[in-house]
This record gives C-alpha cells, structure tokens and sequence, in this order.
C-alpha cells in the first residue's frame, strides 16, 4: 500500500482547528490493496447485485487519476447494463460518474498539475467502476469541482447536464419561440432540459409528470405547463391544444416504450423527437 500526505482546505467558520491550521490541514491517507463496491456478477435484476470488501483498487494507467469516491451518481443506463439491455462485460463494477478527492496519477502531461494530490473532483468513468471506494477515471472526463458544489450534487450532475445539454443544443436545436415537450419533467435529466430550453428561449415547455408534486417540481424548473400522465388520456391533443393546433418543434423522451407513439404525434411538421431512454422498456421495431 502506498501512504500519501493529502491537503484539506479548513473551513475558518466551521472548524475549529482553523485557528491553529488556518490554510490547510495535512492528514496522512494510506491506499489499501483491497476495497469494498458493489459488482455485478452477471446480468439480471437489481439481486444480481453484490456487495463485497474484496475488490482490487485499481491502478491509474496512462491519462487517468486515482480517485477515492465521496459520492456517486446513480442513474437509468446503469440499470441498462446491469439488466442486459445494454451490452456489458461480466463481471462489472456499475456506476458512471461520482466526485471524490485524487489520490494518484497515471503518466500523462502534466496530469499532477492540473489534479494536484487532494483535490476535489468530479468524474466520468466511461461507463463502469463508480460503485465503489477507489476509481481510476480518465483525466479527460474529470473537472475540479467548485467549492460551493456539495458532493452529492457535483456527483449527480456530469453525466445528466451533459446529457440535456447535447440534447438541447445539438439534437433538439432549441431556438427563441420554440415549444417544446419534456418526458418526466421532474426528473433530474428533464429538470436540466426545461432549465435548458427557457435559457435557450422557449416559450412554451410542456412538461409531463405523475403526481401533483412531480407537477410543481417540474414547474419550478422551467416548464410553462405541464401535463399528468396518471390522468391524461390524449397526450398528443393536449399538446396540441397548448400549442394552437400545430404541436411541438422538438419532443425529448426519455421515457421510451410507453410514450414513443405519442412523442411523434405530438410533433409539428418537420418536428424532432430525440429519444433518449428507455424507461418504461425499450421501443419496438418501427
């Protein structure tokens, strides 16, 4: 194992040792040769799942960091992999993004320069290695994450932001006047997008929800209006009546299979849907 002296900023309101150590405090951290995660061992339901102290800390390679996890995002692709709707390798440690704080480096230019030992980072892993104590994460996938970010929000955020942002910048193209539909809109990924298409200047974002709460959050994130899907009958009337009879110019939906047929109806000509999860199971062979 390896020992490492790591810097931790003192917070001089909040900790008392700020008086005695009022720039950083030096705490010794030793890097086990085993650490503990979850590994699936096979594909199937979350019971595949297994908790186990007896995995390896891996070893950083070429342009990646040594990171040991604080938080770890949790999201739908995930389950994907892990159920087999998505190819993945068996055995597999799930999980792709998380913050955490560096421990060490691979070779790579100037990788100890711009991820000093101990800084605080959050990451995309590429797909698998998240759940657990230790990650190696490529360099290139990796931000130093602001002090005013917590860890559980840093952890949340890369992977969906990313996600909404490609989505309505690049795909859906959202421009000043659009209308536009939001699938789970209180979602993290559908709260991104509403936020996103306001910004980009949408003027009217459907959002759909299940519940009279899922109803106020999504209003809270930027939608103009929002549509139950536990009452509504006729998604695409709906739309319809909201935009004066010509439907949405982009339809995000992440939800698949049970909305798919309505996302395209809801379109007007020349609309785009952007089908980007598979929820409720993947859609069928159109």
């Amino acid at each position: 194992s390896l020992s490492l002296c790591l810097p931790f900023t003192v917070h001089p309101y909040s900790d008392s040792l700020a008086h005695f150590f009022p720039q950083q405090l030096y705490v010794i951290m030793t890097i086990p040769s085993k650490m503990a995660g979850v590994l699936a061992r096979q594909s199937g339901k979350p019971a595949v799942l297994e908790y186990t102290r007896d995995l390896k800390v891996p070893s950083p390679g070429a342009g990646e960091l040594l990171v040991k996890t604080s938080a770890v995002g949790v999201n739908m692709i995930d389950t994907y992999r892990r159920s087999g709707l998505y190819p993945a390798v068996f055995p597999h440690i799930p999980g792709g993004e998380g913050t955490g704080i560096v421990l060490a480096h691979g070779e790579g230019d100037d990788l100890a320069g711009s991820f000093p030992v101990g800084s605080r980072v959050a990451f995309l892993t590429g797909g698998f290695g998240a759940y657990a104590q230790y990650v190696a994460v490529p360099a290139a996938t990796t931000i130093v994450l602001p002090d005013s970010v917590p860890d559980d929000i840093g952890a949340a955020l890369l992977l969906q932001g990313l996600t909404a942002h490609y989505l309505v910048t690049d795909i859906g193209r959202v421009q000043p006047g659009d209308a536009v539909l939001v699938h789970a809109g209180a979602g993290g990924t559908g709260r991104l997008i509403s936020g996103l298409c306001r910004a980009a200047g949408a003027t009217t974002i459907i959002a759909t929800t299940s519940t009279p709460e899922k109803a106020e959050i999504a209003l809270n994130a930027g939608a103009t209006h929002v549509i139950r899907s536990d009452t509504c009958e006729d998604l695409a009337g709906e739309v319809r009546e909201l935009t004066g009879g010509e439907g949405v110019r982009v339809a995000f939906d992440g939800v698949g299979k049970a909305t798919f047929r309505q996302s395209l109806a809801a379109l007007r000509r020349r609309g785009v849907l952007a089908l980007f999860g598979n929820a409720s199971g993947a859609v069928p062979p159109i």
